[in-house]
């Protein structure tokens, strides 16, 4: 009995090995990837250079605020893989028991004030988001950006005059680069992302809050062996240098 168990050991561990090799393209299959809204350009890059590593497997990004993800995965959305903008959100997945291997800190982020080109309304600093006559957005309280950015106003000891919360980060972005907005806070990722469309404030160190992200795969995802194989292209050298070139910082 114990040599039969050792030998399906070795089988299960060579599937895996072959399907997270990164010059492997005998895997094939979708892996559904669950992924913070922060992460939309550089997972888009990711996919690109996991498929063409194997070029049988079909990356399927779904990307959203870390909570509305959390959500869909509890309530039972098939997801391989996913990538939260805030541990806490992570924890639920963990202390539900869906995840397939505790989950690793992959990337950090921290957060900068973004208006739109030109910085118009003279947006100096997180004092200036106080100000009634400017129009003002967050991310909405429930998702990481806009739980940062409060955590971040609240060490500068600034009330802010919010006049909307928005589901995700990129939503938010859309609304400053289009001008609706005067003034938000989003990650200095998502205003490098905008190549121009929108400016960014910085945010001093002393206020600012760095936000870590921890991916995992998923114990019931339909495709297990190609969830890990992601996770483990996520967290090497190839993949760490795309998330770097992005502007995020390494754990």
């Amino acid at each position: 009995m114990t040599k039969v168990r050792t030998m399906v050991a070795l089988v299960v561990i060579t599937l895996v090995a072959a399907c997270g090799g990164a010059s492997d393209s005998s895997a094939s299959g979708e892996v559904l990837v669950s992924a913070a809204a922060s992460l939309t350009d550089a997972f888009a890059e990711i996919e690109t250079a996991f498929d063409e590593a194997h070029p049988e497997v079909n990356v399927v990004l779904n990307l959203a605020g870390s909570s509305s993800l959390r959500e869909q995965i509890l309530e039972g959305a098939p997801a391989d893989v996913f990538a939260s903008a805030n541990t806490s959100n992570m924890e639920h997945i963990v202390e539900a028991g869906v995840t397939a291997r505790d989950p690793q800190i992959f990337v950090q982020n921290v957060l900068q004030i973004a208006v739109p080109p030109g910085n118009p309304a003279g947006v100096a600093g997180l004092e200036d988001l106080a100000d009634d006559e400017l129009l003002i957005g967050l991310c909405a309280e429930e998702v990481p950006c806009g739980d940062f950015a409060r955590e971040a106003l609240q060490n500068a000891r600034v009330t802010p005059a919010i006049d909307t919360n928005e589901p995700d980060v990129r939503a938010l972005l859309t609304k400053i680069e289009a001008g609706e907005l005067d003034a938000g806070i989003t990650y200095v990722t998502d205003v490098a992302s905008t190549r121009g469309g929108v400016a960014g404030v910085d945010i001093p160190a002393e206020f600012n809050v760095m936000g870590e992200y921890p991916i995992a795969p998923l114990a019931n995802g339909p495709n297990p062996d190609l969830a890990a194989a992601f996770v483990d292209f996520v967290l090497s050298d190839e993949g760490q240098e795309i998330l770097t070139s992005h502007g995020f910082g390494s754990p």
